[in-house]
């Protein structure tokens, strides 16, 4: 059996993580969204969005790169949120039978207005 490889990406929240006023958090978690956007854009994201009902509250988001791990370290150590210590990266290659999974060019929102819009 033929397998692809994809670079996923989870963002988790560090357990020392800085406790921020709204507005700062506000700042820059729309920071993050127009860094990711940006990813996307540039045909580096296949895929990406949070997490919800998890049992580990502290896993945020996950993330698919067609990039080689060590570049997607690289691109998300200059996540605003993970430099300001909001969030970690866990890099890792995820390896699936070849041609099951197909993604498709959708846009991620570039901001919270966006994301809150829903469609």
């Amino acid at each position: 059996m033929r397998y692809d490889q994809h670079t996923v990406v989870l963002l988790a929240q560090p357990s020392d993580a800085p406790q921020l006023p709204p507005e700062a958090f506000d700042r820059l978690h729309a920071a993050h969204l127009a860094h990711q956007s940006g990813l996307v854009e540039q045909d580096l994201v296949l895929a990406a969005g949070p997490f919800v009902d998890t049992d580990d509250e502290r896993l945020r988001g996950f993330v698919v790169l067609s990039v080689h791990p060590d570049m997607a370290r690289e691109l998300f150590h200059n996540d605003p949120a993970v430099r300001a210590g909001l969030l970690e990266v866990r890099v890792m290659r995820w390896m699936v039978p070849e041609g099951i999974i197909r993604f498709e060019g959708v846009p991620v929102p570039r901001s919270m207005l966006e994301a809150a819009a829903g469609d």
